[in-house]
């Protein structure tokens, strides 16, 4: 089964911690060891792994794609939002995450972000859990 989480976004270009969002539909599930399937089903966003304890990384990360990215270039996309394109597919759009003893299994400093690239906006990420089958 597919669950959701909603994301709402206030900025244009947004990384938003979606860690305890993901875990809780882990915990709500009951999953205890298996493999968590996060995908964002939009063409102007995506989603990352990475540092989870100083907001400077994320700020860096934006800034970074802005500059490889910039809002206005010589796009052939005329909706304006031809870089959020771009930037959604530089990071991409999902991430599988290992589960043990019913938290996922990521690192010390690891956080799970949704990457806004075309908001303010609601978003919905789309979690798929598949339960660890065991030896008999």
């Amino acid at each position: 089964m597919i669950r959701y989480v909603n994301v709402k976004s206030r900025m244009r270009n947004e990384f938003i911690d979606i860690t305890e969002k993901v875990q809780e539909v882990i915990t709500e599930e009951g999953m205890k060891s298996g493999v968590c399937y996060i995908y964002v089903p939009h063409t102007t966003a995506g989603i990352t792994i990475n540092e989870g304890a100083d907001t400077s990384v994320q700020r860096d990360i934006q800034t970074a794609l802005t500059k490889l990215v910039p809002f206005e270039a010589d796009y052939s996309h005329r909706e304006g939002n031809a870089d959020a394109h771009i930037k959604s597919t530089l990071v991409g759009v999902s991430q599988s995450v290992f589960i043990d003893e019913g938290n996922l299994l990521l690192g010390t400093w690891q956080a799970l972000y949704f990457c806004e690239f075309d908001g303010p906006r609601h978003r919905r990420v789309a979690i798929q859990l598949i339960k660890a089958v065991t030896p008999s």
